[in-house]
């Protein structure tokens, strides 16, 4: 098994109300929210988030997050492998991160929660 989990997509919005009206009409819940920019939603083994251009590492673009144990090895790796870094690792309120692209060109979140 990989040294990351598949934990999160990021949608992009630039409405966060409508948009979690949307997904709750689905059956979706919320389960975080912060403020009018961010919005975790329940999608059982994986959190369906919406963002906006504030708290969206890529806006108008789907984002996959990865958890691991290894923000700044997983950056390592992803350059290894010919992706390239878009955002170095750095800490924000909740959790370590690095934003990058695959050899492909789409992105990605690498993750760790802070233990605060």
């Amino acid at each position: 098994m990989a040294d990351y989990q598949i934990r999160q997509i990021v949608l992009s919005t630039e409405d966060l109300d409508a948009s979690i009206q949307f997904y709750e009409s689905l059956g979706f819940s919320v389960k975080f929210r912060d403020g009018s920019h961010y919005a975790a939603l329940d999608g059982g083994a994986v959190t369906i988030s919406l963002a906006t251009p504030i708290d969206h590492p890529m806006p108008g673009r789907a984002v996959l997050g990865l958890r691991t144990e290894d923000v700044d090895g997983a950056a390592k790796a992803v350059e290894a492998a010919g992706g390239a870094i878009v955002k170095a690792p750095y800490d924000d309120a909740h959790e370590r991160r690095t934003t990058v692209y695959d050899n492909q060109g789409n992105c990605l979140v690498f993750y760790q929660p802070l233990g605060r």
